[in-house]
């Protein structure tokens, strides 16, 4: 778990120093358009529309915008907005697992684009379910460590159904089945603990220990893949040790 917590966060502080956040509301907006395409325009009941939304919140992404990309799904001419869910696997760096999750309009653009950036990094992409089998779907929410104390947050997170909490570095990451990630979710807010991310990822069952050089370029080719305008998410099956991400800040 700890490798995809320090990813997580790395990309928190870096969407919420960027003073422009185009990218990001760019990927966040194609998000909500799919999710309401998919399942209505009413957050109550499409779930991952509320993500999508929630996710927005986060970095800041303006009510109008949220609002104008869920008219454009819903509204007259939405037949033109059409997006496809489509993952992507492949090896990085040592041997490393990816899984890429994207919304694209175009998968002959997509797949050879991302193709290229493994290549570029020594690594290849692979077939349907070459690394799949390596990760779980997994509730995860990351807390500041200052903002609370490790019992309390035990208390609140284990009642509503969590499944863990432990500490990893200056924060604590909970854990839980999918099913129980909008129970968890509404627990942690009701308390007023301030959630650093809150997402159903793909999480590595055995995070795989690389040495600090393979752990840097790995994290670059999730950077690189990560800033493709189709991608949503990308995980790793790397264990991004305190060793690794010292040597980044180098």
């Amino acid at each position: 778990m700890a490798g995809h917590s320090k990813w997580a966060n790395i990309k928190h502080r870096k969407g919420r120093q960027d003073a422009l956040r185009g990218k990001m509301w760019s990927k966040i907006s194609k998000a909500i358009m799919a999710a309401t395409k998919a399942g209505g325009p009413d957050p109550d009941s499409n779930l991952t529309l509320r993500y999508a939304i929630d996710e927005g919140k986060k970095v800041n992404m303006p009510k109008d915008t949220i609002k104008n990309a869920i008219k454009k799904a819903s509204g007259a001419g939405s037949e033109g907005v059409s997006f496809e869910e489509v993952v992507y696997e492949g090896y990085g760096p040592g041997g490393t697992a990816f899984m890429v999750l994207t919304l694209t309009d175009n998968r002959n653009r997509t797949a050879p684009e991302l193709r290229k950036l493994f290549e570029r990094a020594g690594g290849q992409m692979g077939s349907t379910g070459c690394v799949a089998y390596m990760f779980q779907q997994t509730g995860t929410f990351t807390i500041k460590a200052d903002s609370t104390d490790e019992d309390t947050l035990m208390e609140i997170a284990l009642d509503a159904g969590a499944d863990d909490v432990a500490l990893d570095g200056d924060v604590f990451e909970v854990t839980c089945e999918p099913s129980a990630f909008s129970t968890v979710k509404a627990a942690l807010e009701e308390k007023g603990l301030e959630l650093e991310t809150a997402e159903v990822a793909m999480i590595a069952q055995n995070p795989m220990a690389v040495d600090v050089e393979t752990g840097k370029k790995a994290l670059t080719l999730m950077e690189n893949i990560d800033e493709h305008e189709d991608v949503q998410k990308v995980y790793t099956n790397v264990e991004l040790t305190d060793e690794i991400m010292a040597a980044l800040n180098e």
